[in-house]
């Protein structure tokens, strides 16, 4: 098939119609559902070998059953700091809510609070509480005296899709501003810029709102249970071989079922994650240098529009089948080579479903322009014989059921094969579509035809007309016809006469199509015996 005849403005105005569409379909953000399910797919076993130097210390189903119910007493975890102290862990994280005094024995949080101080490297967790309804967002701190001999604090905030699947995360938040550290990123302690997409700064500035930044997709290690972990009442009776505690860097949290908070992640659907591992693999994450940038809104919504665009024009060129089929997988391959190799995340939903929208048009128009194609003249656009005998034989069987009269017209071009041998066949060809343009301006009603079936030859069929009307028209077209002039050479332009055979008559239960071809073809063999240049009509008796 040949491919769209449009110029140049119209394919690059086409093409950035489509790349616009496509652009507002990224940054709005239409396909979210698709583009997480794709990112689920690309990320689902791309699983790594965990920072070795991460170690969970898990408050679990069996520390629950030797210690006893939960909560226990702060003392308990000051002893566990001290174990932790003596090995020679290089950073704790306690993953515990301690943003409420003892009320009970305040001898408690002064011994938590000594044990924190003597190890000197414990992180302790801000509790976000954003804001709801006409509430204000808060940050729930440790209590002074605990928090005065932490390291430092990371918010413990996380991130939940609408789906409810973990997959990102942001590295800074804080009221006001995002000053507070993620948990894991503080447990990382990592030196120099922080990866992430960085906050627009569109909202309006307010000390009273929660604020985040750094947004960051969590590579995690793989499924559940892929962080080292070894259980808090081991650590805390010494049954932990203290060399598998020196040097590591330690997140004490929940892991047990019913009391910890429970997470989906792209890793996996049918296996909950804790929030203490969720962190775990945030800290291992970072460690490796593996965090997922997701694009900025803006360049995802310019790569969409580039790849949709190039499309549309690529479909517009020679060759257009096979720049649809390299159009087709690119929004997945260029999302799938941006995540790999750089650790960039291009949600490629919106440049697809544009992609598939743009072939699927094309494909529509090609099958379309096929249809015409193979129903009409190739010089002048008329209906080809073939197209003229389907609709004569429709008019007539519509006629016939009517009892309305149908005229078809026959015309022959004067000593056309004169004109080809004196002046050329692009002389002859010129001729032909003069003709043609004023066979179509005198077919005016939508179920008039013009055809050309071959060599010189030309039909019209004229439905609902009578002799009377028939001849009006074609009096006029004989009339149009000598007015036309084709130059074919210095001072000699041609002149174009028509002859004409006419037939009309309303057909009957015994008439076929053939008969009204039979007699405008002998009415026009009477017209050029009568000297062409005019028309003959059989109207019947």
């Amino acid at each position: 098939m040949r491919p769209l005849t449009l110029s140049w403005p119209k394919r690059i105005a086409l093409s950035l119609l489509v790349g616009a569409l496509a652009a507002a379909a990224s940054y709005g953000q239409w396909f979210w559902k698709q583009d997480e399910a794709v990112y689920d797919t690309y990320v689902g076993s791309w699983d790594y070998a965990p920072d070795p130097r991460v170690l969970i210390v898990a408050i679990d189903d069996h520390s629950l059953q030797q210690i006893g119910q939960w909560p226990w007493p702060r003392s308990t975890h000051a002893r566990l700091l001290d174990r932790l102290t003596q090995a020679g862990s290089r950073r704790v994280v306690l993953d515990l809510m301690l943003s409420e005094p003892d009320r009970q024995d305040s001898a408690q949080d002064a011994e938590l609070a000594a044990a924190i101080r003597r190890n000197g490297t414990v992180v302790l967790p801000v509790l976000a509480a954003p804001a709801s309804g006409p509430s204000m967002a808060e940050e729930l701190l440790p209590i002074p005296l605990i928090a005065a001999n932490a390291a430092t604090l990371g918010h413990s905030d996380i991130e939940v899709d609408g789906d409810g699947v973990a997959r990102g995360l942001y590295l800074t938040a804080g009221i006001g501003s995002p000053h507070w550290p993620a948990l894991g990123l503080a447990l990382a302690d990592v030196r120099g810029p922080l990866p992430g997409l960085l906050d627009a700064g569109t909202h309006p500035a307010s000390p009273y709102q929660w604020r985040r930044n750094h947004f960051v997709r969590v590579r995690y290690a793989g499924p559940p249970d892929s962080v080292p972990q070894v259980s808090y009442v081991d650590v805390l009776n010494g049954d932990v071989d203290p060399a598998l505690l020196h040097d590591r860097l330690v997140l004490v949290g929940m892991t047990a079922s019913g009391i910890a908070p429970r997470l989906l992640t792209p890793t996996t659907r049918e296996r909950w994650m804790s929030g203490t591992e969720y962190q775990a693999n945030v800290a291992s994450m970072l460690l490796g240098g593996k965090a997922i940038t997701p694009l900025a809104p803006p360049w995802q919504a310019a790569l969409s529009a580039l790849l949709v665009a190039l499309c549309a024009l690529g479909l517009t060129l020679p060759r257009a089948v096979a720049s649809a089929l390299l159009a087709l997988p690119m929004a997945l391959l260029s999302s799938f080579a941006l995540l790999r190799l750089g650790n960039l995340w291009f949600a490629p939903a919106a440049a697809l479903t544009c992609t598939l929208a743009v072939i699927c048009a094309w494909t529509l128009w090609r099958i379309s322009a096929w249809r015409r194609q193979a129903n009409s003249d190739a010089l002048t656009g008329l209906g080809n014989r073939l197209r003229f005998e389907q609709v004569l034989q429709q008019e007539h069987d519509a006629a016939r059921r009517s009892g309305r009269p149908l005229t078809l017209v026959l015309i022959d071009v004067d000593h056309f094969k004169q004109h080809n041998d004196l002046y050329g066949h692009q002389a002859g060809d010129a001729v032909l579509r003069r003709i043609a343009t004023t066979l179509r301006a005198h077919a005016r009603r939508p179920r008039d035809m013009a055809a050309r079936f071959g060599g010189d030859e030309f039909a019209l069929v004229l439905p609902d007309t009578g002799a009377e009307g028939a001849v009006q028209v074609v009096e006029e077209l004989i009339a149009d016809a000598r007015a036309i002039r084709v130059p074919a050479g210095p001072g000699q332009p041609l002149q174009i006469t028509l002859t004409v055979g006419l037939y009309t008559r309303a057909p009957t239960a015994s008439s076929e199509p053939r008969h009204f071809f039979e007699g405008a073809d002998a009415a026009l063999y009477r017209a050029k015996d009568a000297g062409r240049d005019g028309y003959a009509v059989d109207a019947g008796g």
